[in-house]
């Protein structure tokens, strides 16, 4: 069972970075507060659900979800440096 665990973690944290990137491209730092809805939705459904498989999952989830407010504010910081492209339409702080 922790092999699996472990497998869908490296699943679900390897969707949040191609997210992170979409999301910071098409909506900036704005959408952070989506990624806080997620997580704190994700908290409560994980304590609501009896199976240990999927409530971890949904922790993981959670946390991603958390972690990706965080990756928003340094995805900025990465386009501004020109590690990542801007998105032409958007006008940007910096």
């Amino acid at each position: 069972m922790g092999l699996v665990i472990g497998v869908c973690t490296f699943l679900i944290i390897g969707m949040f970075h191609p997210l992170v990137i979409k999301a910071h491209y098409h909506w900036g730092t704005g959408c952070w507060w989506i990624f806080l809805l997620l997580g704190i939705a994700g908290v409560v459904v994980s304590l609501l659900v009896e199976s240990l498989f999927f409530s971890t999952l949904l922790g993981v989830f959670s946390f991603s979800s958390f972690w990706t407010i965080k990756e928003l504010f340094e995805q900025q910081e990465r386009v501004r440096k020109g590690w990542f492209p801007k998105n032409p339409k958007r006008k940007y702080p910096f």
